[in-house]
């Protein structure tokens, strides 16, 4: 039991996640507050929703890197659907957010399934055709807090658990996390318990072998494709949230290596057919202590891309040497 656990990339990374939140907290001390912890949650709530599609997509041997532009335009859409309306209502606002980013979704699987092409080229593509169009038949003016309908304000502020400092101010765990939640439990569950999270990991794993065992390939992918874009629907809804701030042009450059990076070190296999949402999970943490505790320890927020750029090389080296080593196992075993 022991001996399976230290071979899985889960583990070590769990400890090097120890061992940097031990020498940060040494640095300092309020870094493992509550407080503090339930502001990472609130701040990294929608890349791990991010990571979780990233992941999916990654599972089926799919780089979709659609996402940032899938979940803007789904938040734009929705946010200037309600002003135009007169709206105040925040499930219209992930309905239509969702629904769009779903529809986004399809459009890349219809490529990708029909014509089987790459998904890494025709997301490259579809990223920039769905936010130029976003540009050109929405529009490019940014929303700011004063025309931002109060729905979207008060779900930023929402907490589900309220806790009071020495002070007697307020402060607490954001609804967020829920959202959050659900999202792992509903992809947990159809990873592991259904026949379509079956399907899913045996495309990945090749793509011939599963069509052979006779399991639904454009079902499949349509799926995969229509659940990151409805994931990228909810990120989006909950980054506007967050920040009360509404711009098209946003999310589009500055989320995907994060994601990728987080996805990558999180052990998941860059060509498809292996991970586990465990390690993502893990992966979105360990970046979001990196990224935001630089500073702490003496280096310039500068180094973040470097270290980004230098986890995914690191996470895609790992894992090929990981593969290798399976592969030369199950020679042996055979022979």
């Amino acid at each position: 039991m022991i001996s399976k656990l230290f071979q899985r990339n889960e583990t070590y990374l769990f400890f090097v996640i120890m061992a940097f939140s031990f020498f940060v907290t040494v640095m300092n001390p309020s870094f493992l507050t509550v407080e503090n912890m339930f502001d990472l949650v609130k701040s990294s709530s929608g890349m791990a929703i991010l990571a979780i599609a990233f992941f999916v997509g990654l599972l089926s041997r799919g780089i979709d890197i659609s996402f940032p532009a899938i979940a803007i335009a789904g938040q734009y859409i929705a946010v200037n659907a309600l002003i135009a309306m007169g709206v105040d209502s925040l499930p219209l606002a992930f309905l239509i957010s969702c629904a769009v980013g779903t529809a986004m979704g399809a459009t890349n699987a219809f490529f990708i399934s029909s014509f089987r092409m790459q998904a890494l080229i025709v997301t490259l593509g579809t990223s920039n055709i769905f936010h130029g169009a976003l540009l050109v038949f929405v529009g490019t003016r940014a929303i700011n807090t004063g025309k931002l309908p109060h729905c979207f304000k008060a779900f930023g502020h929402m907490n589900v658990l309220t806790l009071a400092r020495p002070d007697g101010t307020l402060y607490g765990l954001s609804v967020f996390a829920v959202l959050l939640l659900f999202v792992i439990i509903l992809t947990w569950f159809i990873l592991n318990h259904t026949l379509l999270g079956k399907s899913i990991y045996a495309v990945g794993g090749n793509y011939e072998s599963a069509k052979r065992a006779g399991f639904n390939i454009k079902r499949t992918l349509f799926f995969v494709y229509g659940y990151i874009g409805f994931l990228s629907g909810i990120m989006g809804v909950m980054h506007l949230s967050l920040i009360r701030y509404s711009n098209p042009n946003y999310i589009v450059d500055t989320e995907l290596l994060r994601v990728i990076a987080a996805v990558v070190i999180g052990g998941a296999r860059i060509t498809g057919g292996s991970g586990t949402l465990t390690g993502t999970l893990l992966g979105v943490i360990m970046m979001v202590i990196l990224e935001k505790n630089l500073v702490l320890i003496g280096l310039s927020s500068y180094w973040h891309q470097f270290f980004i750029g230098l986890v995914i090389v690191l996470g895609v080296s790992i894992t090929y040497y990981q593969s290798k080593r399976q592969n030369r196992r199950n020679l042996l075993f055979t022979d």
